[in-house]
């Protein structure tokens, strides 16, 4: 007897083997009848209902917080004072909160860096990624792996705060936006993922190009960069997120709140409020009026990431699984 008998057949194309026999059942009159497998079987109503159930309140356990943080923004102060703090609805439609926001001199002034951070930032960090994912990915460059080595372990293990201080203190960056981007301008994951997209395309195309004459840089402007534009809009995305919520550096390494992003202004913010409610020093109408303040500028800095996400969300399946498969 052969010890391949358990081995599975060639299989029919709704899944089972070829050749086994589809489970049988009796009809009340006397007839067999044939019975799907359980995966095969249509839902039950109740189960259908369930997930429905279970699916909308997990929506609304999401949506909830965004939608008190909205309400509280478009609400007065006096009505927010009568709420206790929060607005489940705008009551008394007021815009004065980003009226505030958005003409004030230190809160526009970060709302702008902000902007030209993301901007400038992704740019950079997509630039600096791409061309580093695209030398370790090609074959025979020397001293590649070591270059791969070293950037796994500064992942695997970053430096302290400190550490990082002295580095930025001593190359003069200090009190400077460029600060803010140039000790992270290459997220070791990210390089990662472009690696392996760029590993993964065909090699015949690279060698057809060399044919025809072209360069490297030919290559990766005319060949990879088109062929990447789901996973380079991914990454470009994560960039662009980290830059944006990024409050600690500016914290750290600019001294002049007034060149703060909006993001330490809004950390700023909460502390504020946070050490005036358990101390309980500010004076009522001022803290209605920074709850208030403190839900709007939640809203603007929550709002570019919500719009951006749409337009990049069909890049996501594509780009997010790079490597994942491997054919």
């Amino acid at each position: 007897m052969s010890l391949a008998t358990g081995a599975a057949g060639p299989r029919t194309k709704d899944g089972r083997t070829k050749g086994s026999r589809t489970p049988k059942s009796r009809t009340p009159g006397g007839r067999t009848k044939a019975t799907r497998p359980a995966w095969q079987e249509e839902p039950r109503a109740l189960t259908t209902a369930g997930k429905v159930l279970a699916m909308v309140l997990i929506t609304a356990a999401v949506v909830a917080p965004f939608w008190v943080v909205l309400a509280t923004s478009l609400s007065s102060s006096r009505q927010v004072t009568a709420d206790g703090g929060y607005s489940l609805w705008p009551r008394e439609f007021s815009l004065h909160a980003f009226h505030q926001i958005l003409t004030g001199s230190t809160a526009g002034r970060a709302l702008v860096v902000s902007l030209l951070l993301v901007v400038v930032g992704t740019a950079v960090s997509l630039a600096a990624t791409v061309l580093l994912a695209y030398a370790l990915a090609r074959p025979g460059v020397i001293g590649g792996g070591w270059v791969l080595k070293m950037t796994l372990i500064a992942f695997l293990f970053p430096p302290g705060i400190i550490p990082a201080y002295l580095v930025v203190n001593n190359l003069g960056l200090i009190d400077s936006y460029s600060s803010l981007v140039l000790p992270v301008v290459i997220d070791v994951f990210n390089l990662v993922v472009l690696r392996g997209f760029f590993q993964g395309l065909p090699g015949e195309l690279f060698e057809a190009a060399r044919l025809d004459g072209a360069g490297e840089f030919t290559i990766l402007w005319r060949i990879v960069l088109p062929l990447s534009k789901s996973v380079i809009a991914v990454v470009g995305f994560f960039y662009g997120v980290t830059y944006w919520n990024d409050f600690f550096r500016a914290l750290f390494y600019l001294n002049d709140p007034g060149r703060w992003p909006l993001s330490t202004l809004l950390r700023l913010l909460v502390t504020q409020g946070v050490t005036a409610d358990a101390n309980g020093t500010t004076a009522s109408a001022l803290q209605d009026t920074s709850q208030t303040t403190l839900m709007a500028t939640i809203v603007v800095a929550v709002v570019p990431v919500l719009a951006v996400y749409p337009f990049v969300q069909r890049f996501f399946t594509k780009g997010v699984l790079t490597g994942a498969v491997k054919s």
